[in-house]
């Protein structure tokens, strides 16, 4: 099964008492009376990231992915929690004073505070972080309404195209390949429109496991469906230059996740206000489809013809 057969079919049942837990079908929890919102993930070796041989690259990425996660809420993250696993090879007073090192520019660099956490012995390097926000409300997934618009921020497919070069190697230019790889380690947040979320968006998710895939779990208990249209979805310069350069097919390279950017929807009333807020913020935000009618009739078009949604599937953990 799936992660989230296995939620739903063992561990949802158990929070029904709890409002919070939003029946954990969503990425945080929220107590509205104590303003209070929590997030946590676990990073492994070999799963999340490929190896261990940049930890201060690998501790950047798992914090800017675990703090996206309240960014997508319309929550500013304040306190994190901080659990390593691994043995003297990977926790070497080199690797340790660059982790330290990592960890002090990311909570200077997003304003955090590092407040806990854990340390055990294991074989591979694994990482859990909890990271917690106080508001009196966030901005939830299943809330879209029949005909919103769909947004995304940033740019999609550049930490995935990173991801494969790191794996294999290539023979692309050092500059091109130097850019890709920091887009993977170092994902791009959309940190300074989520302050703004609350304005214009219906429903919200980051977009970790895939474009196509995050937006399901965007809707999965209503009714409705998306339309996202290929060509609408935004892509860099570099990664524009990239396909052309070498004959690749751009829809290949948006559904593999580890984009960290803000999958949102939001009424067709709120375009100029949206168009306003990102000339203002200097944050690139792009209309790329619409919810419409109907229960898992998702549609992927391109050129005005439909592709098979099953051909991207993002990243789910298998058990």
């Amino acid at each position: 099964m799936d992660e989230f057969d296995l939620i739903k079919n063992y561990f949802q049942r158990i929070t029904k008492n709890n409002p919070g837990a939003k029946k954990l079908n969503d990425d945080v929890f929220f107590d509205r009376r104590k303003n209070l919102i929590v997030s946590i993930d676990t990073y492994n070796e070999g799963v999340h990231f490929p190896n261990f041989k940049y930890p201060n690259l690998v501790i950047k990425k798992i914090l800017r992915s675990s703090i996206s996660d309240l960014l997508a809420k319309g929550v500013k993250p304040k306190y994190f929690f901080f659990s390593g696993s691994g043995n003297k090879n990977h926790f070497t007073r080199k690797n340790l004073n660059s982790i330290s090192m990592a960890l002090n520019h990311e909570q200077n660099k997003y304003s955090l505070k590092l407040s806990g956490g854990d340390t055990t012995k294991s074989k591979k390097v694994s990482f859990s972080i909890t990271t917690i926000g106080f508001s009196n409300k966030i901005i939830e997934r299943n809330k879209s309404k029949l005909n919103d618009d769909i947004y995304v921020t940033g740019n999609i497919g550049d930490s995935f195209l990173g991801l494969k070069l790191i794996k294999k190697k290539n023979n692309i230019s050092r500059k091109l390949k130097k850019y890709f790889f920091n887009q993977y380690y170092s994902p791009q947040l959309p940190f300074t429109i989520f302050k703004q979320l609350h304005k214009f968006a219906n429903s919200s998710i980051d977009v970790s496991d895939g474009l196509f895939s995050d937006m399901e779990k965007l809707i999965n208990e209503q009714k409705f469906s998306y339309q996202i249209d290929i060509k609408k979805i935004p892509i860099s310069d570099k990664l524009k230059y990239y396909l052309k350069k070498y004959n690749k097919k751009k829809y290949h390279y948006l559904h593999n996740g580890d984009d960290y950017q803000i999958l949102f929807t939001a009424s067709k009333k709120k375009r100029p206000l949206i168009r306003l807020i990102s000339k203002r913020m200097n944050q690139k935000i792009t209309l790329i489809g619409k919810i419409i009618p109907g229960y898992k009739k998702n549609s992927i078009k391109l050129d005005n013809k439909s592709i098979n949604v099953s051909n991207f599937k993002g990243y789910s953990h298998k058990f």
